[in-house]
């Protein structure tokens, strides 16, 4: 299981476009580390690259174990991490069940997972609509879903919480929360603070 994450001299670019050089990050279980910066600062970037979605120009992404032994990258990424974008990469003519089903079952879903994650997001009067009928934030608790079907270490998330309502935002704000007490670790894209405690890592003075 995934204990830290740790970017040493991190350096990503898109196109021609150099992003930031000599990023230097750990992120411990129980913590939480919101990146920002201005549009075009790299914070999604990042997120992919963590995710294992984008190479980096150079430097070096680790994942450790609770004894401080380096992980296999890709078991690591595989396995016990999730990437929440900003896009919510849902198949718009399944409906809600069967999209958060296949979700669940492809990631590897723990017992009653599914029936967690729709307790946890009121999900069950979405169930048997078609995803392309849902709201920006009913299909934002879907995506969400998987963090509570298929329970994973790490969280990176892109702006979670943007198409939220009031309500929805305290209820993931608590399950931000419990996953960071179950040793937890969350890396987070973000405009607005996030409800939980956090670290802050500005992109900005960076490229």
């Amino acid at each position: 299981m995934i204990h830290a994450l740790s970017l040493s001299h991190l350096t990503v670019s898109r196109g021609e476009r150099r992003l930031f050089t000599g990023l230097d990050l750990r992120l411990q279980a129980g913590e939480a580390v919101a990146l920002t910066g201005a549009n075009g600062a790299g914070k999604t970037s990042l997120l992919r690259t963590v995710a294992g979605l984008l190479r980096p120009d150079a430097g070096d992404i680790a994942f450790h174990d609770g004894d401080g032994n380096r992980l296999d990258e890709r078991l690591a990424r595989g396995r016990e991490t999730h990437f929440l974008g900003h896009q919510d990469g849902l198949k718009t003519s399944r409906t809600a069940r069967q999209e958060l089903g296949f979700q669940c079952d492809w990631l590897g879903h723990v017992q009653c997972g599914v029936d967690d994650a729709v307790n946890a997001f009121g999900l069950a009067p979405l169930l048997e609509l078609e995803v392309r009928r849902l709201s920006a934030g009913q299909r934002r608790r879907l995506a969400m879903g998987r963090l509570i079907g298929s329970p994973r270490a790490l969280w990176l998330l892109d702006e979670p919480m943007a198409p939220l309502d009031a309500r929805w935002r305290a209820v993931f704000a608590e399950r931000m929360r419990r996953h960071l007490d179950a040793d937890g670790l969350i890396l987070a894209a973000v405009h607005d603070p996030l409800p939980i405690p956090t670290r802050t890592l500005d992109l900005g003075g960076l490229a």
